[in-house]
């Protein structure tokens, strides 16, 4: 098969597009012929990327979002039979969908949103599920509650903001960029561009982070007293929930089929939008990485497209 891989640890600059062989499905898996994988820019910055327990994965396939066929289903498999439309998150620990085929335990995929096109539901998986977890499982959001997402733009903060406006919060967003009408769109009944307005004004019950660094640590004090921040990126500060009479969460995304499956009834409902902002073929696959370093980019997934 034609695969993009890493045989280094680096950046872009080290995947290559080659030929590798087809994976073959372990039991619990099913092979999945793939059309199209979804990148997230700071996977090749992870630890999870390149090793397991503590050794090297290398040559590694990047790109944990796959949407595509199911190929062959091995021995354990009930769920899955070939022909069958599939979406969902892959372990980081994992090789990627940045390939012809993947091999993927049966329990972490769904089935595809039948309304979407390969390309949206290959957008979906991570960005939604980490939305979700982070809205449902460790903040718990209320109806009524006011949730301040940082970073409503991209992939994560815009099905943030789509999902607590779902659960009936009131959401302010923050933003980097021109597309403030297109997070109101999402739901959001503020948003602020951080270029240029302060986003330190307002009191929120929950704040999900999805930017990290100076950005986490002014979340605290716009929190009421025992208040909820989530965040994405590091674990916060040690201390600083205590300080302000506060709880802080850092999580890493998990596969759910049972999730997927919400996510995708969602879609195929009308009620969640998955944004792209370009796409690349396989072949390309090292160029799809380098565009996540320009200044500007629109807001959404970008997704490798392996299959028409």
């Amino acid at each position: 098969m034609t695969a993009l891989r890493a045989h280094r640890r680096g950046g872009p600059e080290q995947l290559v597009v080659e030929r590798a062989a087809i994976p073959v499905p372990a039991a619990g898996e099913v092979l999945v012929a793939v059309h199209a994988a979804a990148i997230t820019f700071d996977e090749l910055t992870w630890e999870e990327t390149w090793t397991r327990d503590g050794v090297s994965r290398t040559p590694v396939i990047p790109s944990h979002e796959v949407s595509g066929v199911v190929s062959e289903a091995a021995s354990g498999v009930a769920d899955f039979a070939p022909g069958d439309e599939v979406y969902g998150l892959i372990r980081f620990d994992r090789d990627g969908a940045a390939a012809d085929f993947v091999c993927v335990p049966a329990a972490d995929l769904a089935g595809k949103p039948s309304t979407a096109s390969y390309t949206v539901a290959a957008a979906l998986p991570l960005a939604g599920l980490t939305a979700w977890q982070a809205l449902v499982d460790h903040a718990g959001v209320r109806a009524g509650e006011a949730v301040l997402v940082h970073g409503g733009a991209g992939g994560v903060g815009a099905l943030t903001v789509q999902l607590a406006a779902m659960l009936g919060a009131r959401v302010t967003a923050t933003v980097r960029s021109d597309a403030g009408e297109l997070v109101r769109g999402y739901g959001a009944v503020r948003v602020i561009d951080v270029r240029t307005q302060a986003f330190d004004d307002g009191v929120y019950d929950v704040v999900i982070d999805t930017v990290g660094g100076e950005t986490l640590d002014r979340s605290f004090p716009v929190l009421r007293r025992g208040g909820r921040l989530v965040t994405l990126s590091a674990p916060p500060p040690a201390g600083k929930a205590d300080e302000y009479g506060v709880t802080a969460t850092f999580f890493i995304v998990v596969p759910n089929r049972d999730q997927l499956v919400e996510l995708a009834a969602l879609v195929d409902s009308g009620r969640l939008r998955v944004e792209i902002a370009e796409t690349f073929p396989l072949e390309k696959g090292r160029e799809a990485f380098e565009s996540g370093r320009r200044p500007s980019r629109r807001a959404g997934k970008t997704v490798i497209v392996v299959r028409d």
